[in-house]
């Protein structure tokens, strides 16, 4: 089977972001298909191109790059350009690769408009894949307050969905959700992975001087507003108020509110919080093994309750409990097999505290590493879930 991925924020394990497609793209080579993923260029990816259109080739996996950079730093009315730039171009892929199955991933809802061009002008089956619920977690967060432009990207969502032949989504939560608004649609759930030899595989402590072992909570990807970076640095204020200057929090990422956290920490002459810039996933390991925990923030709002961040299976995968603070799946998942914390997102005395609460118990937090590292194994394997999907692609496009 010929397979045609559209998906704007290609990475491997040599970057700093998500290597979903990556994995799943490369197991499906394994098995004897064909793959060709279109993409841009992501600032956490390790992808770079010279030209405008370059192909490049990633074991296997032939990754056509057309260089239009995406920055989480842009203005949004930038980021709305840079979406609409790559999926302008990338209808000349839908309208002349080769290929049985079109996949286009989203967000942005804009991914799939070659999705639709290769659907209704060359027949060819479809499959969208759902990484958020966009546009309507823009809107509840306040970003995309034009109506007359949610109107066109919600009836751009509706299209998605009723010209799929399936529709794969990244939580259990977005599932029921796209199944409760469009009931006649075929919905499948296909959580992120972890790839677990490399987060389960023992990799070295770089602690650079400034943290120790199991002494500090680990957060890594994007500082912004979405992912409630302020909680942190409140909470880090906390601490070092409570006198608990040996506990770090660790910040491996980029983004627009990392400044902003960096004046903080001046201003406030704190030594409780620490900001490492991106980072190579390989490189990475061994800091979220040594973590005491690892920290999945999020803006308290409904539809971020359904997110499937990639560091929530990574940490497990790497044996180390989560601490979150959605009110969706991941809470249910985490009190279901004793594996994390879910706090309140909007008082950082909780997690402040509950550190020096974690502090004192390592035999809780090896326990449930322990179970972590068998569950992520069990349920969130990148090969066994790159089979699940692509079994259920067959299926439906049959």
């Amino acid at each position: 089977m010929k397979i045609l991925y559209f998906y704007q924020y290609y990475a491997t394990p040599k970057g700093s972001w998500g290597t979903r497609v990556h994995e799943f793209a490369q197991e499906w080579v394994k098995q004897g298909h064909e793959v060709q993923v279109v993409t841009s260029i992501y600032s956490k990816s390790d992808l770079t191109a010279s030209k405008f259109i370059e192909h490049q080739r990633f074991e296997g996996v032939d990754v056509t790059v057309i260089n239009v950079r995406i920055d989480n730093k842009q203005p949004f009315l930038k980021r709305i350009y840079t979406f609409l730039a790559y999926a302008v171009c990338s209808i000349w892929y839908a309208l002349t690769a080769k290929a049985d199955v079109v996949i286009a991933s989203s967000g942005p809802i804009t991914v799939g408009i070659p999705g639709l061009v290769a659907r209704y002008i060359r027949g060819r089956k479809m499959v969208f894949e759902a990484r958020d619920l966009w546009p309507e977690g823009a809107i509840e967060l306040g970003l995309f307050q034009n109506k007359i432009l949610q109107k066109i990207a919600y009836a751009l969502e509706s299209r998605c969905y009723k010209a799929s032949s399936l529709v794969v989504a990244l939580s259990i939560g977005m599932r029921q959700n796209i199944e409760r608004r469009f009931p006649d649609v075929k919905v499948i759930d296909v959580t992120n992975a972890a790839n677990i030899p490399l987060f389960a595989t023992e990799k070295p402590f770089e602690g650079r001087g400034v943290i120790e072992k199991k002494k500090y909570a680990i957060y890594t990807g994007n500082i912004g507003v979405v992912n409630n970076s302020l909680w942190l640095l409140e909470a880090a204020k906390i601490l070092q108020n409570l006198g608990r200057n040996d506990l770090k929090i660790l910040i491996v990422g980029e983004g627009q509110q990392r400044e902003l956290i960096e004046q903080g920490i001046k201003e406030n002459s704190l030594e409780t919080i620490l900001i490492w810039g991106l980072m190579p996933k390989q490189d990475l390991v061994g800091l979220i093994q040594n973590a005491m925990v690892s920290l999945v923030p999020l803006k308290g709002t409904p539809v971020l309750d359904t997110s499937s961040p990639n560091k929530f299976f990574e940490s497990l995968a790497a044996g180390i409990p989560v601490v979150q603070n959605t009110q969706g799946w991941m809470k249910d998942f985490l009190a279901e097999y004793q594996i994390g914390f879910t706090l309140d997102p909007n008082d950082p005395k909780q997690l402040a505290e509950k550190l020096i609460e974690l502090d004192s118990k390592p035999e809780l937090l090896a326990e449930m590493g322990e179970k972590a590292s068998r569950i992520a194994s069990e349920q969130f394997d990148k090969d066994f879930l790159a089979n699940k999907m692509l079994d259920a692609i067959v299926e439906a496009t049959q």
